[in-house]
């Protein structure tokens, strides 16, 4: 079915692209037991006989290219034909699949201005995305993947395309991109993001790390500088980096750095458009789904906790009394797959005297929601339905500033 599917047609312009299913490598997922037993019979063809292909999605949503990449990664065999995929987003954060999205990226500006927060399936920190970028993503057999060669392979396009001379730091990465990969038993691929035109103002405010008090083992992202190729050399554009990377991947071997020229280029498949949707990729909806899911993008975040100390404003304290130490709030959370775990609030003396007596209530509304607004609303409702006075539907003063202690545990950044 994936075969007929994928003999689509597709126009841009007065360009017209097929890609044929069984030039595309089209392999039925593999289940685990059998990855063994498939990896040490099968034999992979010399550099030669390797075809190349470059794919261009059409989609600029996030979570389409990412489950685009995914599909490919468990449905393709990549054995005599490498793909490189190039595509776009609208603004959105991407964190690394082992990440805390709380501590490296401002949820609140980001629900603010809907900007979507995708994580994704492989490794690596945390890149900000928008169509002021090109997203470059290769695919190899798991055998010959090499982070280098792509890396190097980006560099001699910017050189021959632009002149610009870009260097690959000691985390092999290319100084202006971020990059990451995934590994698996049959198949690998390697992804980067190279900043064309895009926002860095908005860049900046979307990746503002959160410093309040999380402690956690989730992978932290490494700052790179930023710096739009267009800066460098005006000629820089999507369009233009899209062909002159695609070229240089298509006129060089598929195992080692060299100029093949366009007697290389002829033997290779070509630009080809792709759409990432279920019509064309089967399955690819499902994989979309999940990768929207709050369970995976916030329920996948290693366990953390948040400690936030508040002093109390003098005018919340009982009155006539004069306390010997500074009267403090301390908010413990604990929060595992997204969900707040456990939870411990120290009153001090002075705000208890003054008539706060929620504490008990509190902790108990709050385990099991969600680190987000709705633990907000949690709070509130357990604190007016502590009253007796049922009619009562207004927080006081004491209350009002315990909901405002939380909202900034769960909501600064």
């Amino acid at each position: 079915m994936a075969q007929s599917m994928l003999n689509k047609i597709v126009v841009n312009g007065a360009c017209i692209v097929g890609i044929v299913g069984r030039n595309v490598g089209y392999r039925p997922t593999t289940t685990i037991k059998g990855y063994a037993t498939q990896l040490k019979e099968r034999m992979l063809v010399p550099e030669e006989k390797v075809t190349k292909s470059v794919f261009m999605s059409q989609s600029t949503d996030i979570y389409a290219n990412l489950a685009l990449e995914d599909w490919m990664y468990k449905n393709m065999d990549f054995s005599n034909h490498h793909v490189m995929m190039v595509w776009r987003n609208e603004p959105c954060v991407v964190i690394g699949r082992h990440q805390n999205p709380w501590q490296e990226a401002n949820i609140p500006l980001l629900n603010e201005r809907e900007i979507a927060l995708a994580r994704r399936s492989s490794g690596g920190g945390t890149v900000y995305h928008d169509r002021g970028n090109l997203n470059v993503t290769f695919f190899t057999p798991f055998e010959r993947y090499d982070r280098k060669y792509n890396l190097e392979l980006i560099t001699r396009a910017l050189y021959r395309g632009f002149g610009i001379n870009a260097t690959i730091n000691e985390r092999q990465d290319i100084i202006v991109s971020g990059t990451a990969s995934k590994l698996g038993r049959l198949t690998a691929y390697h992804h980067c993001t190279l900043l064309v035109n895009s926002n860095k103002e908005d860049l900046k405010k979307s990746l503002a790390k959160r410093e309040h008090g999380i402690q956690t083992k989730a992978t932290p992202s490494t700052p790179s500088p930023i710096a739009n190729l267009s800066e460098l050399d005006n000629r820089v554009t999507i369009d233009s980096l899209q062909t002159a990377v695609g070229y240089e991947y298509l006129r060089t071997p598929a195992l080692h750095l060299a100029d093949g020229g366009q007697s290389l280029i002829n033997k290779q498949r070509g630009f080809q458009f792709i759409n990432p949707t279920d019509e064309w990729f089967p399955g690819l909806n499902n994989i979309k789904k999940e990768l929207q899911s709050w369970d995976w993008c916030y329920g996948k975040t290693p366990e953390f906790t948040v400690s936030r100390t508040f002093p109390v404003p003098p005018e919340l304290l009982a009155p006539a009394l004069v306390y010997s130490a500074t009267q403090e709030l301390v908010i413990n959370m604990s929060v595992e797959k997204g969900l707040i775990s456990d939870v411990t609030l120290s009153i001090p003396p002075g705000l208890v005297e003054s008539g706060f007596h929620g504490q008990a209530s509190v902790i108990t509304h709050l385990k099991g929601k969600r680190f987000t607004s709705e633990a907000l609303n949690a709070l509130e409702e357990a604190m007016l339905t502590k009253r007796s006075n049922s009619d009562v539907k207004k927080l006081d003063d004491r209350e009002q500033f315990v909901a405002k202690c939380f909202d900034q545990v769960v909501n600064t950044n």
